[in-house]
Parts: structure tokens; sequence; C-alpha cells
């Protein structure tokens, strides 16, 4: 278009209708040979009806006679300054001057993010005289104060907008109001809510609305007067976010009582906009009938296109004027976005509508293509911020509204590949349409009229465990439990209307059947959704790239939904392949290059590794052949990267930093409204959304490897022999067809959006249903308070029941609240969602291993998913949805068991998170009766080679979560090891009742035999794992007698001192890891004895020497009179709860008593050797576990108050008669036994001990060197070291020493 204006000929597109040669001109406007007085009378029937039925202005009839261009034109009123404002007449925020701290502003200057402690900034103009009104857009509910400041305010990282004088705030996250001091005021705000701030300087008085809902005058007598102008102005803190309308943009709730916006309204173009819209409305409103020669009424809403010259020539005129208007979002939200609204309030289908398709037909025909775009644009942007900042009512219908609209647009085939290709991914986050925001505030909501009557359920017992005795169900309990399960139901329905809309859309962005005029939607769609996921994988710690978790989890679902409607179909026409039920990821995905994994972590490690090690294997199993240019290109990557950063640097422009540091933020990056904004405005923001690797694959295949933004369908799907994505099939991997390669791609992101944010806000969101908890326990305790409260203390009971009505209204509130929450998070539907994709990942992972190494390319997410998803319908969905009702549920369980169980010791895998990761969900596996279970059904032999990976050496591995594994294995068949929680902790609260560590005993006698069997079976074994074991006990336990020795010194000192905290938790851990290590040595002298005891085994004596040497240094530390153990224990400090005398004297009795009880003479005597011939060996420790005190100690102990001595009698609820009465005899036969060897032993000369130990007699003597030790020491020694103790020279061999008799 070269000009616009009336009477002025205009340039643009040629519209062609007729095919007479010439075309006559009068005053603009194409008239039609031979039809004049038709034209005549619609031009004049239009204007005239337009008269009649506009009624935003009055218009200026003209003679129809003179009917032109200059009919749409209207006179530009010039800017004058408003009375009261100064400034200019755009009002933004001030990103020159007028902040404090660090901040990221929107290109359109009127979004901004905290990116300090407590940054502020203020807007362009300021008001003195008059009232006005302005709107902020919440989009996080954090710390924020937003309200009016003068410019005289200074502000820093700790004092903001409120805290200084003349500068006055509202406060929404503390509900209150901020003017040097602060009171209550007003409501507590959510994201998505919109704040009207209004300042009377008339009057001297300042305001806020909610929502619209006004929440009073907050401030009067502000001060006013000569110099006294106001600006708007917020303080917000480090990520919170807000976008600011002046008046750019129509106001949500605007105010009719004298206020206005900042910045006035386009009024003229507004003017002429409705005018030009009035024509546009009769013009579909009236036809032509050509033959009777006459104009005739018709339904606009099957008005079509159809060619008529003359309407088409009247539009043609009409849109010459409207078009340029239509690129102002000012009238996009009021004028078009409003008409198509009313088309659509009639209600029925969208389909019922075309008239929406007609004239999205009519503006992509008589617009310029600029034009068109940007009003397309500027129309999905008011849609969703229409959407996002709509406040929730009972039946949703302002959301629907909007989603129906939305609906409409992307409908239009042309208009739809646009947005896709151009705006809905790269200029806003479209993700917020599939987002149900939750309501803060219950009662604006109405879910006080959807759900009357609230409920909650009593499930816990004042220590925080599941009740299990669940008594009955009194009548009005369940009259209560019924009503509020209706209202969940009323309320579940209108939201499945919703989310019913917002799989709607997913389903025309997955068309894959609309290729006129280019690439089908579904290839545009998943070239973008995957550049999304790319931001959010890559960019983890920016928060302007990340989409918000909760936009995530509903985004989730609608896809999911969306996606299985497609792979369904295409079963139904094709009945081979797969259907949605037993969907799975093939493995040639991971390694042809034709999907992106961006920089994520393999199963195998590094991408760029892979190629080189497993090239060959590529080559020979998936016919993929590895370039080695390509190779080397990968090699020297790093090096590109810094001059890649270096070259970005040189280019970034200075306008990226706004002066003084407020950062001006990349414009499509995560703006407060809308997600993004609408263009770059650094270098420095461009480089982000260009990775420095291609997205596309470096591998050389027999077909070409693209770049994301260059695949088509053709690269995708595959034709002519390419097979697309499945390029490179295994020979593991089945001739069936799945599905079309790109539901196999969505599916793939689907997975990967799981592991990126959905998991964690799935546990966020549990938070609110531990709050009803925690309330239903604090008012059934205060309702037993108060039926026990003496009649006579009225002040007591007075308050009590305040308490009592407290807790009930935030019982109410909660539960309704938990109600929206349990429908669009934690439904029925929303958990086999979850479950689907467990089941999805199970499979994959299992084609995945049957390929070999290749199983090595699989992402990590992959297992992650896995393993998370199972955890989230465990621990989130219950006791709402039971996983137990779900379909196969016993099959999935022991698919998992047996991939955790192959896989957290498999040699392909080399991550240590991952492997760290498969190893605490195995540990938590068998924690819990059902999964054990589980673990116990996959086949024998991946049992044994679990329980053999499990007995593995613990060196260069995570042998603290090996070890628990096993300790739950045998847990509830140890010695007074029958326990949930420890004796001393039972009067306390846990901390969490599902934690998998306090979860009743439930050991695994198939898992033990199997150990049992391999410990006998492997002769070499046995040995290293125990030695591995002994080595980690004495480690642990010297750790932690060092820490206590540090905490006591710390605790006697004069000056008040605080141990850290940190080191309370390390002492704590060592001295469960003790415990723990102990216990596997029970287990393992329980299951197979003979390790220690059948000495024709070459290690045996050596282990039980080492054994009971660390058994004696144990119960020495433990057992000694006000020893240090003893005051640790006895200061009982927070962090240390679980260290106490019963945990580990226990284990370590059980070990005692296995020796030297439960065993066969021979192993008697052998094992009561040992112990006796260690020097560390005391009787009174045996003794001590029974009480029986030292008479010294006792006579010490006897003036002062009397102490309690441990017992094991006093431990009858843990311990039975039988294992009390063998402690009996264990002690008197070490009585026994300890008199005779000190009766029958004979002194030995200090030449002859052992120059190691000195506690044995010299027995052996090393070859080559010929120095000499005990055996026990050379042994030890030589299990870790073959260097001799003292030369440092290679021991060889190690002969028996003996005495020789002339000496």
């Amino acid at each position: 278009m070269t000009s616009k204006g009336a009477g002025t000929a205009f340039s643009r597109k040629n519209y062609r209708l007729s095919t007479e040669p010439e075309k006559s001109k009068v005053t603009g406007m194409v008239v039609l040979m031979g039809n004049a007085g038709l034209v005549f009378l619609h031009c004049s029937r239009i204007h005239m009806l337009c008269r009649f039925s506009w009624k935003h202005s009055s218009a200026v009839l003209l003679n129809p006679a003179q009917l032109s261009l200059r009919v749409f034109s209207a006179t530009l009123v010039s800017d004058q300054v408003a009375e009261g404002r100064l400034g200019p007449s755009t009002v933004v925020l001030d990103h020159t001057s007028g902040f404090e701290g660090l901040l990221l502003v929107d290109d359109d200057l009127l979004g901004v993010i905290g990116h300090s402690n407590f940054g502020s900034i203020r807007a362009t103009t300021c008001v003195y005289k008059g009232k006005w009104i302005y709107e902020v857009l919440i989009s996080s509910q954090g710390l924020m104060q937003i309200g009016w400041c003068t410019l005289n305010c200074k502000f820093n990282q700790e004092e903001g907008v409120g805290d200084t004088p003349d500068s006055y705030a509202y406060d929404g996250n503390r509900v209150r109001k901020w003017n040097v001091t602060t009171t209550n005021y007003g409501k507590s705000w959510a994201a998505g809510d919109i704040v009207s701030c209004l300042i009377d300087l008339d009057e001297g008085t300042i305001a806020f609305c909610l929502n619209g809902m006004s929440l009073g005058t907050a401030f009067d007598n502000i001060t006013r007067g000569a110099g006294m102008a106001y600006f708007p102005a917020i303080s917000l803190s480090f990520k919170e976010s807000v976008a600011f309308n002046f008046g750019s943009r129509p106001l949500r709730y605007p105010l009719l009582e004298g206020y206005f916006p900042l910045q006035d309204p386009p009024a003229a173009d507004l003017v002429k906009a409705h005018k030009l819209l009035g024509y546009l409305k009769n013009v579909i409103h009236i036809g032509i009938d050509v033959t009777e020669g006459k104009l005739v009424e018709k339904d606009t809403s099957m008005w079509q296109l159809q060619g008529e010259p003359t309407v088409l020539i009247t539009l043609a005129h009409i849109f010459n004027y409207f078009s340029p208007l239509l690129c102002k979002v000012y009238l996009v939200e009021d004028v078009l976005m409003t008409f198509l609204l009313s088309i659509l309030e009639r209600g029925g289908a969208v389909e019922a509508h075309p008239l929406i398709q007609q004239l999205l037909d009519l503006m992509w025909l008589l617009m310029e293509e600029y034009e068109v775009h940007e009003c397309l644009k500027q129309l999905l942007m008011s849609l969703l911020r229409a959407y996002r900042f709509s406040p929730i009512i009972p039946d949703l219908g302002l959301q629907i509204h909007y989603l129906r609209l939305t609906i409409a647009v992307l409908k239009h085939e042309k208009s739809r590949k646009y947005l896709l290709s151009n705006v809905l991914f790269d200029v806003l986050r479209s993700v917020v349409f599939f987002y149900i925001k939750s309501p803060l505030r219950v009662e604006e909501a109405g879910l006080q009229e959807l759900i009357p009557t609230t409920w909650w359920p009593n499930r816990f017992t004042k220590e925080g465990k599941e009740n299990k005795e669940v008594k009955e169900e009194s009548a009005e309990e369940r009259l209560r439990r019924r009503a509020y399960e209706r209202g969940c139901q009323r309320l579940k329905k209108r939201i499945e209307v919703v989310e019913g809309l917002q799989v709607q859309i997913l389903k025309l962005l997955l068309n894959n059947k609309d290729r006129g005029g280019g690439e089908a939607s579904r290839y545009i769609f998943l070239n973008k959704f995957r550049k999304f996921l790319q931001e959010n994988s890559s960019n983890r710690g920016n928060l302007t790239v990340l989409c918000p978790p909760e936009y995530m989890v509903c985004f989730l679902h609608r896809l999911i939904a969306a996606l299985r409607f497609f792979w369904d179909g295409h079963k139904a026409k094709s009945p081979a392949t797969v259907s949605s039920e037993e969907a799975y990821v093939p493995p040639q995905l991971f390694y042809n290059g034709k999907v992106d994994y961006f920089d994520l972590q393999r199963l195998g490690g590094l991408l760029s590794h892979l190629k080189k090690t497993l090239k060959d294997d590529l080559a020979a199993k998936a016919n993929v052949v590895i370039d080695p240019a390509e190779l080397q290109a990968v090699t020297m990557d790093d090096l590109d990267e810094d001059e890649e950063s270096a070259t970005s640097a040189a280019q970034r422009p200075s306008a990226a930093l706004a002066i003084g540091g407020a950062l001006a933020r990349p414009g499509w990056l995560s703006s407060p409204t809308l997600g993004r904004a609408n263009r770059f405005l650094s270098t420095a923001a461009v480089s982000l959304m260009n990775p420095r690797r291609p997205l596309g694959a470096l591998e050389k295949i027999k077909v070409r490897t693209l770049s994301v933004e260059q695949r088509t369908e053709e690269d995708i799907e595959g034709s002519h022999g390419n097979e697309g994505l499945l390029l490179g099939k295994p020979p593991e991997e089945p001739d069936q067809p799945i599905t079309e390669n790109s539901l196999l791609e969505v599916l793939d992101g689907i997975i990967m959006m799981y592991n990126l944010s959905v998991h964690q806000q799935l546990g966020k969101m549990v938070g609110v249903s531990d709050d009803v908890n925690e309330y239903a326990m604090a008012l059934k305790d205060t309702e037993e308070k108060i039926s026990r409260c003496p009649k006579r203390r009225r002040d007591i009971h007075e308050e009590l029941l305040k308490s009592q009505k407290v807790f009930s209204e935030k019982l109410n509130h909660l539960s309704r609240r938990l109600a929206w929450i349990n429908v669009t998070i934690y439904s029925k539907e929303k958990m086999q969602d979850i479950y689907w994709l467990l089941r999805v990942c199970i499979r994959t992972i299992e084609h995945g291993d049957r390929t070999g190494s290749l199983f090595a390319f699989m992402p990590e997410f992959y297992l992650s998913v896995a393993m998370n998803s199972y955890s989230a319908l465990k621990n989130y969905f219950s006791p709402v949805n039971s996983m137990e009702e779900l379909p196969g549920y016993e099959e999935t369980l022991m698919r998992l068991a047996a991939i955790l169980a192959k896989h957290f010791a498999d040699s392909r895998i080399v991550g240590t998170d991952i492997r760290d990761s498969l190893m605490q969900a195995l540990a938590s596996y068998v924690c819990y009766p059902h999964s054990l279970r589980a673990v116990e059904r996959i086949p024998e032999e991946q049992r044994i080679s679990m329980m053999k990976n499990l007995l593995a050496p613990y060196e260069q591995r995570p042998w603290a979560q090996t070890n628990w594994i096993l300790v739950r294995l045998w847990r509830g068949c140890g010695f007074g090891y029958r326990y949930t929680r420890l004796p001393h902790l039972l009067k306390t609260k846990p901390e969490d009742a599902s934690l998998p560590s306090l979860q009743k005993p439930c050991p695994s006698t198939l898992l033990q035999r199997h150990m049992a069997d391999l410990l006998s079976s492997d002769r070499d074994l046995a040995p290293s794992f125990l030695n591995s074991v002994l080595n980690q006990l004495n480690w642990a336990f010297s750790e932690f007698i060092g820490m206590i020795q540090e905490i006591q010194q710390a605790a006697e000192r004069l000056e008040r001192n605080f141990v850290d905290s940190r080191q309370l938790k390390v002492c704590a851990t060592c001295f469960d890891l003790s415990v723990s290590l102990l216990r596997v040595l029970e287990m393992t002298v329980t299951l197979a004895p003979e390790i220690f005891l059948d000495w024709n085994r070459p290690s045996s004596e050596l282990l039980l020497r080492r054994l009971a040497q660390l058994l004696n240094q144990v119960l020495n530390r433990v057992t000694a009179e006000r020893n240090l153990f003893d005051r640790v224990v006895n200061l009982r400090l927070p962090g240390l709860e679980s260290v106490d005398h019963y945990p580990i004297l226990v284990a370590v009795t059980g070990i005692l008593v296995r020796l030297l009880v439960d065993t066969d003479a021979q192993g008697v005597e052998r094992a009561t050797a040992v112990l006796l011939a260690d020097p560390c060996f005391q009787l009174r420790s045996i003794q001590y576990l029974l009480g029986h005190a030292e008479p010294s100690a006792l006579a010490a102990a006897a003036p002062a108050t009397e102490k309690r001595h441990f017992s094991l009698h006093t431990y009858t609820d843990y311990i039975s008669t039988e294992e009390l009465v063998k402690v009996d005899k264990m002690l008197n036969h070490l009585s026994e036994e300890s008199k005779q060897a000190a009766a029958t032993t004979l002194p030995t000369s200090e030449e002859d001990l052992c120059p190691i130990c000195y506690a044995h007699p010299i027995s052996a003597i090393f070859r080559p060197c010929s120095h000499k030790s005990c055996k026990a020491c050379i042994n030890q020694h030589l299990m870790n070291n073959k260097d001799c103790f003292f030369c440092k020279a290679t021991i060889t061999g190690v002969d028996d020493f003996t005495k020789p008799a002339s000496s």
C-alpha cells in the first residue's frame, strides 16, 4: 500500500471482479459498469442502516450520491495534554531513570519481572489533579507492593513503594497497605488477578480494587499541592512478574465514576472502527437479488462470500480503511474481538457459526498480508490475555467463551498455519490456553454455591500415621460425604467442558490432513513443540524462558488426550498397527538422529562419546554409518563454542542493557501477560533461540538428515522406502507397524515434558491435602479438649470455641479448594493418564533393552519418568484414587520391578545420578509389601542376578543405598528388629508417616534364601563382600565417635555455642549407617554362618577375628559407664533423635547370639575362642546388655539420684522372651569361658607380640622380606594392599612362623 486517505487513489491487491478491460474510478471507488443503480442502492442502504444501528457515536449522514471513501474518514483529534497529567501521551515504564535494582522489562515497556532482592520502577507519566486509574495484571502471587509514588521517593533494595513518605502501596501477598507504616488491608491476590489502582487528587484519596471489587479507601489526606505529582510505581522481589495497563488496551474493569486511564484511548480510531464495523455488519446483513434488482435481508450467521461483485467491491472499500485499524491492539481487543465473541453468543457448537470462517477468508482476501498477520497476532494475544486474567465463576463461562473463539479462529486453515508458524510458540506462550487456574479465594469463584456441604477425611492419628482402624461412618458423616461428592461431581462436569475445548484446540493443531497451501499443521506443530521442549530443558536456570510447571501439567493431560484420539483413529483405519494401550517409543528414535534430544544426557553418557565407541554396533545392527568427518566436528565443538560466544558478545548492542543496570528483557521471553512479547530487543536474546549445535543430527545415514526447521512431512513419516523417523530398525524390533511416525515424536515429547516439571508440580500440589489433614487433626484435638474442659473454666471454653471456629472455617475453605485441585490434577482420568505414561515408558525401556549395546543411546529421562510416575501414582493420587484399581496393575508393578532389578547395576548405564535414582527407587520398592511381592514375582534368574549385584563389593558404589536394600529385606527377622519406629521416638510425631523408612517390616525370605545360596556357593564373593562391609562399618563408627567428641566438647564450653545442624545430621547419618551395617552382618551370620565358622574356607578365621574386633570396639564405646556416648545421648540435641542405645546394642547382640548360642558346638567353640582372644573384650560390656552395672559404678552413683540403666529386659514389647533367654545363656557361657581362659593363659613376652597390633603372638613371616606379624594383621592387610608393613616390598607369600625352642 502506498498511501491512505480520503479521495486518494490506492495501490492494493488487484481484485478482478469483472472481465471488462476498462474500470472507471469515481473518487477512489471502483464501480461496475452497467450496474451503477444497484451499487448506488446497495451503498445507500448500508449507510442508512448504519445511521440507526450503530450506537457508539452519532454519525454524520452524507448524501448517498456522494458516498466515497471520505465517508470512512474521521477528523483526527489533535493530542491535547489532559489537565492534571504530565508526561508522554503513551504511558510506559520508565526504564531509563525511574527504577532501582535489577529488572527485566518487556519490549513494550509494560511488563516487568523482578531480578533482584526488591527492585522498583515507576511509569513515565505522573498526575497532580483529577481522578486516575491504571490496572496491574498479576502473573505471580509473591511479594510485591503496587501503588503510587512521587519523584522525590528514593528506593533501594530493602525499601520500595510504600516504605517512604509520599509513596503508597497495596501488598496482596501479605494482605497489607504500606505508607512508611503498615496495616491490614484488602484481600490476598493470586496469579491471574487484576489490581486496579485509583487515585483521587481532588479528594486526596487512594483506593484499590481486586478483579473489579473495591477493597475500600486505603489512604486519605495524601500530600497534595505545588510540586506534588504521583507516578504509578511497583516494587517486586526476585522472580515476581506483572504487566501494567495504563490505557494502551481497554481496561478490564473500567470505572465510570469520573476516573480516567492514564493513557487516553484512541478516540478517533475508535469512532472510525465502530463506523466501519457497522458498515461491515450491514453488508453481511443485506444481500442483492440480481434477478429482482432489489436488496434483501439475510441471516448473518449463514452469510457466505460467493463472489458477488457488488458486495465484494463494497467490502474492498470498507477494508481499505478498516485494515490499518485492525493492526492496533486497542481496536482489535475492543472492536474486533468483541464482534467475533458476539457471533458465538448465540450458543451451539463452534461449527454452527461459519460466519467467523467467512470473515477470516475476507481478511486474507482484502487485507495486505502483513496486516492480516499483525491482526491475527494481536487477536490471539488479546484472547490469551482475556482467558488468563478472567475471574473464575461457577460455570467457567468466561473461559469457555474465549476458548470457543480461539477454536473458531484456529479452524480456519490458513490462519491456523500462520499462527502455528509464527505466533503460537514464537510470540506468545500458547500453553496458557490449556491451563485452568486454581482459585485462591473459593468464595469469589462461587464454590460455596457449587459445593455447599464440605467434608474431610479423619484418617490420621495424632502421630501422623494413617489410621488403619477406620471407625464406622456415622449417618451424619455419610450424608456430608455424599453431599460433598455430589458437589465435586458438579464441579467436575463444568471443568470437563473447558478441558474438552482445550483438547479441541490441540486436535486442530495436530491435524495432518490440511495440506492445502503447504505443510500440514501437525508437522509445523512438531517442530515448534520440539523447540518449546528445548527451551525448557536447556534453560532450566533461566526464569524468563521456563514454562510454569502448573501450565505444563494441564498441557500434558490435554496433549495425551489429543494424541490418543489420533493414535486410536489411525488404529481404526489400519488394524495391523499398535493400539494406544500398547504404545511405546521404538529404540531407533534414540540413535538415528531424526529426533533432537538437545544436550540431554543419554544412559551411556554423551552422544558424541557413544557415536565413537558404538559406531561398529550402529553399523552392524541398525545400518547407520557415522561419517568420520562428523565425528571430528563433534570433537571440535567445544572450540567452536568459544569462538561463537566471542562473536555474539561483539554483536551485542549496547541497548540490551538499560541505563543503570535494569535489563531490557528479550521480547520473546516470559511476558507476565502473554508468555512472550512481540520482538527481540537484543542479539543476546536471539542467541538463546539459536543453539550452538545444529538441531539436526550429525549422523550420516542412508537418507538426508535435516535440522528441525528443515524437516518435512516426508522426513518424519517417510515414503518410497524411506522409513522417516523409524530409520535404522534393529533386528530385535518386531515388524509390526506402530502408528504414524509423527505421533511417536509427540509421545516422546510428552514423556520429556513430564520429566521437565510435571512430576515436581504434582508433588507440590499435594500440600493442600496435607493442610487439610493437619487442620482436621487440630479440629479433632480441639473438640476433644472442649469435651474435657471443666464447666467452671468458661474462659478456656470460650478460647477453645474460637479455635474450633477458626479451624472449621479454614477446613471449609481448604476442602472446597481441594475439590478443585482433585478434579483438575488428581482426578481418576488424570491418574489414568499418568499410569498410561508409566506403561509407555516400561514398554519403551523393555524394547530398548533388547537392542543390547544400543540401549546406551536411550535418554536418561525415560528411566526417570518410569520411576517418578510410579511414585506419583503411589504417593500423590491416593487416597482419592487407588492405584490397585488400575487395569493390569500387578503386571505393571512386576515389569517395573524387573527394570529396577536389572538396570540398577547395568554396565551400559554410566550416569551417576541415574544410577543413584535407580538404587533409591529399588530401595523404596522393597519397603512396601505390595511392591516387594512384585520383586519376588520377577523371573528367578533376574532375582539371583539382582542379589548378586547387591552383594558385590561396595567400593566405588553407592554402598549406603545397597546396604539399605539388604537391611529392608532382613527387617522383621533380626534380633529385636520388628519395630517400625525406634522405641524412644514413639511419643514424637514423625515428619511424614508415608516415608519408606517408617513402613512396617516386610522381610523377604525368598530373597534371603537367594543371598544365602550365593554367599555359600561363591567362595570369592563372600570374603570380598564381607571385607567391604567390615571396612565401611569401621569407617562409619569411627566417624561417628569422632563427631560426638566434637559435639561433647562444644556442649561443655562455658560460652554459648551452637553446633552446626549439618554436623549433627552427618553424625546421625553415620550412626544409622553403623546400625544398618551391623544388621547386614547379623543377616549374613544368620543365613550363612559357615562363612565365619567353617575354617576350611581360606578367609573364615580372618573374617571372624575382624568381626569380633569391631563388635568389641562398638560395645566398649557404647556401654562404658558415664562415657561419651551416654553424655551425648542425654543432651537430646535436635537432629540426633535416632542416636540411642537400643538400635546399636540389639544389632550387636543379634550377631553375638547367633555365633555363641544358635550354632553347633564347634562353631560356638571357635567363636568363643576368637572373641575372648581379642584384647578389647570386656565381660562387663556383655553384662551391661542385661542391666548388670559394675560395682564401682554403683558405688559412685549411690549418693546421687538413682539412674535407670539400660537393659534389654525393659524392651519386652520389642524383644521376645525366647530372645532374652538366649542372651542370658550367652552371658553365662562367656562368664565361664572367660574365667577358664584367664586361668590357662600364659604370659607372653613383649618381644614375641605382633609389632602391628600388640595383641597376638607373631605367627606369620613374609616372603621375600622375612618381616613378621600375626596372621590376623597380615591377612587383613593383604585384602587391601600387597606391600609389606615395614619395607614396602611386594609380598609374594606368607608362611607360618613358629618360634624356635632354643630361643
